[in-house]
């Protein structure tokens, strides 16, 4: 074979080389941005939807061993005997059947057993802030500004789990994550400087976050309104929980 063929056949080589080498890299670079954005993408639902879950899993399995949550307060707390875990799922866990909820603040809290819901209301939040009442959300249950106190008669607008964008909501406060549990005549507890008032659930509705008739709302009893955004997890849609007081 002449040196032109030789040379020739070498250069060829060389070329394919390079072609190939050029090829791999680029398989490689969009593989590695690929992964990079699934794996993204992955932590960001995850993010989203860990609350949610995590509480439908509680509720779940508080929901199979029969739970109760007894509200009390730190004076009585240590004279309630707590149960022995019942059946098999509360033996092996080794969970119990019953759980004493102490209100986290007696000026102004919720509590919610049939949810294991307990959280501080902090009041007097301003609802056209942003700024206001996301760092609210961040500490617990936010009391709309111009709405009643309760044993004032009037309209108590509550509202939790809320958001400037989806991939914050497990940023916020989960408490009002099972709202959607509750059903007509649930109890619903709130104190308020050192006074227990209690209210029974009458209806719910799931809205446009768009229709904020539901906050300014009037009425000729005591009304309470509970607001969390709706689906779980996401900032699509509102769901509200409306009681009433009651005698306790």
């Amino acid at each position: 074979m002449s040196y032109t063929k030789l040379k020739k056949s070498h250069l060829i080589r060389h070329h394919i080389q390079k072609v190939t080498s050029s090829e791999y890299l680029r398989v490689l670079i969009l593989r590695t941005i690929g992964n990079f954005l699934i794996i993204s993408s992955l932590l960001m639902i995850a993010k989203t939807f860990y609350l949610p879950v995590r509480e439908e899993i509680r509720y779940f399995i508080d929901t199979k061993i029969q739970k109760k949550y007894i509200i009390t307060d730190v004076r009585n707390a240590g004279k309630i005997t707590i149960e022995q875990p019942k059946g098999l799922l509360a033996k092996a866990l080794k969970l119990n059947n019953v759980e004493l909820l102490i209100p986290q603040d007696p000026q102004f809290s919720i509590v919610i057993p049939k949810i294991g819901a307990n959280a501080r209301i902090l009041p007097n939040i301003d609802t056209a802030d942003e700024h206001i009442y996301l760092t609210a959300l961040n500490k617990g249950v936010a009391h709309a500004l111009g709405t009643a106190f309760p044993g004032e008669g009037g309209h108590i607008f509550l509202f939790a789990h809320s958001t400037d964008y989806f991939w914050n909501v497990g940023a916020y406060n989960a408490i009002f994550y099972l709202l959607n549990k509750l059903e007509d005549n649930d109890q619903i507890n709130i104190y308020y400087q050192g006074q227990h008032y209690l209210y029974r659930v009458i209806g719910k509705r799931i809205v446009d976050p768009s229709q904020v008739e539901y906050l300014t709302g009037k009425t000729n009893r005591e009304f309470l309104t509970l607001q969390t955004c709706w689906p779980p997890g996401t900032t699509l849609k509102r769901l509200l929980i409306f009681a009433v007081r009651v005698a306790d």
